[in-house]
């Protein structure tokens, strides 16, 4: 391990090998973090906290902290992180709360960039990219391979479907399929994630049944449960399309339209 003397480290903390602590870093109890994680200077790391493998986490990110819910009233709760995450300047990232499920988790391979902030519930999985100073208020769900452009805010409650797509300062008051570009305030839909579909090697077949579905959602005049209906023989032979429906059958605050 490579620890600055000038760190605090709690007695309790459990660091694994190879772990590096930079000048005035702060680790409370019950935080852990796993080997060749790299914590840069005057970082604060809060627990209860399990933080991954690999991760880099730069100067003045606060992680792990209690949520900003006037409803938390010091009950436990935990913020797990996963492996090789990069986690940039001035990041936040809060603990659960007891009405969330206690946890608010951080999944493998992302990319936070500056002033991000991702508050309490909060689940974020693999692959992601947010750019600078996107935020996600409570109870958030982001899926795999989404890109949060900067300045993108999401309310509360929300779900952002896997490999989805939000343009720069968007604000998000509704769920977004799977596969979905939007922008604006309030935020619009305007086509599929073509470009990112194609550079994680989507089929030619794929893309055709993903913008056949599309087009069902979003340009046929449908309802949604008549749009829901519609993608059923569809999403029966393509999988991806059985992504985009399922997403929409559970949709809790209703998809972006």
């Amino acid at each position: 391990m490579s620890i600055d003397a000038r760190a605090v480290i709690d007695p309790s903390a459990r660091l694994a090998d190879n772990v590096s602590v930079g000048p005035f870093a702060i680790i409370g109890p019950e935080v852990e973090i796993g080997a060749g994680t790299w914590i840069g200077p005057h970082v604060v790391i809060n627990g209860p906290t399990r933080i991954g493998k690999d991760n880099r986490i730069f100067q003045f990110s606060s992680i792990g902290e209690i949520p900003q819910d006037k409803k938390f009233h010091g009950e436990r709760a935990w913020l797990e992180i996963g492996d090789r995450n990069t986690i940039r300047e001035f990041v936040t990232i809060h603990r659960g709360t007891a009405e969330g499920g206690g946890i608010t988790r951080i999944g493998d391979d992302n990319w936070l960039m500056a002033y991000i902030h991702i508050a309490h519930d909060c689940s974020v999985g693999n692959q992601t990219i947010f750019a600078n100073a996107a935020s996600l208020a409570g109870h958030v769900s982001i899926g795999d391979y989404a890109i949060l452009g900067g300045f993108t805010l999401v309310h509360q409650f929300c779900s952002i479907g896997p490999h989805a797509f939000t343009g720069m300062g968007s604000a998000i008051s509704k769920d977004i399929p799977p596969f979905v570009m939007v922008n604006g305030n309030p935020a619009q839909t305007y086509g599929l994630n073509t470009e990112g579909l194609k550079r994680r090697n989507f089929s030619k077949e794929v893309l055709q049944s993903l913008r056949d579905a599309y087009k069902i959602i979003y340009r046929s005049g449908y309802t949604v449960e008549e749009a829901k209906h519609a993608l059923r023989e569809l999403a029966s032979s393509v999988p991806e399309v059985a992504l985009m429906l399922k997403f929409i059958e559970t949709s809790q605050r209703g998809i972006l339209r």
